[in-house]
């Protein structure tokens, strides 16, 4: 049960995070369409958050339920990836930073909708589908700025550079992680990745990009150390119920 708490956590914090860094696009987006396409984004990963949320209140038997897993804990009791709560930036680092985490969570969601585990495969079938749009738009986005004008491609290239080492997080397997692969949960953490690159390969080729990876690889979401930046997303998503606890609309 710790493990399949843990798993739902992490997943419910990734959406969540992920989710509200786009919310900063609404109303601030290059064109209409894309300040829709955000508000829709966003709201496909904080639904996938709450189902999570609620099934990890499930299991931890406490009490809490999926609002407060969001906005009555501090960022260290976060297990999010570091890689999605890096600042928005310009349009291609919002857009880099989406595609190489989408395209991961389309392939974990994959494996887990058809896992034993019927709580997590039910939500995982959801969310899967809802990826597969995620995934197609982020990469045509990507190739669209890589392969147009000059200064879009160096935007572009300059987006993977800054975002890939943030990536190697995804696959920083632990023990709560193997164990949901012995339960055919997660795909093993090579083949993930395998399977990840492949279709990455894809889009950067379209887009003209190269992948420069220095081998440095920043990490520890997983287990509650954060950048700074995850504070500050706090504070603004929490300042209400934490100013008047147990408010209701």
């Amino acid at each position: 049960m710790d493990q399949i708490f843990t798993t739902a956590l992490r997943f419910g914090d990734n959406a969540m995070v992920l989710g509200q860094r786009l919310t900063h696009w609404i109303s601030r987006s290059p064109t209409i369409e894309l300040d829709i396409a955000f508000g829709n984004l966003s709201l496909d990963l904080i639904g996938q958050a709450n189902l999570f949320y609620e099934l990890a209140g499930k299991l931890e038997g406490n009490g809490r339920s999926a609002d407060d897993l969001a906005f009555l804990r501090d960022a260290s009791e976060y297990y999010n990836v570091q890689l999605v709560e890096q600042p928005n930036g310009n349009f291609a680092d919002t857009m880099m930073r989406q595609l190489l985490y989408v395209t991961y969570a389309d392939l974990v969601f994959e494996t887990m909708k058809t896992s034993p585990q019927k709580d997590l495969a039910a939500i995982a079938e959801k969310a899967q589908k809802e990826m597969i749009y995620h995934v197609r738009q982020a990469g045509e986005w990507v190739v669209r700025l890589g392969d147009g004008t000059d200064e879009s491609h160096e935007k572009c290239q300059a987006a993977l550079d800054n975002m890939w080492p943030w990536s190697h997080e995804l696959f920083a397997y632990d023990d709560v992680d193997e164990a949901m692969v012995e339960q055919g949960v997660l795909p093993s953490a090579e083949h993930l990745k395998t399977q990840w690159l492949e279709s990455l390969g894809e889009v950067f080729k379209r887009a003209g990009l190269i992948i420069r990876d220095d081998n440095w690889m920043p990490g520890g979401g997983r287990k509650g150390l954060h950048s700074e930046h995850l504070s500050y997303i706090l504070e603004e998503m929490q300042v209400l119920p934490r100013t008047h606890p147990g408010a209701q609309w």
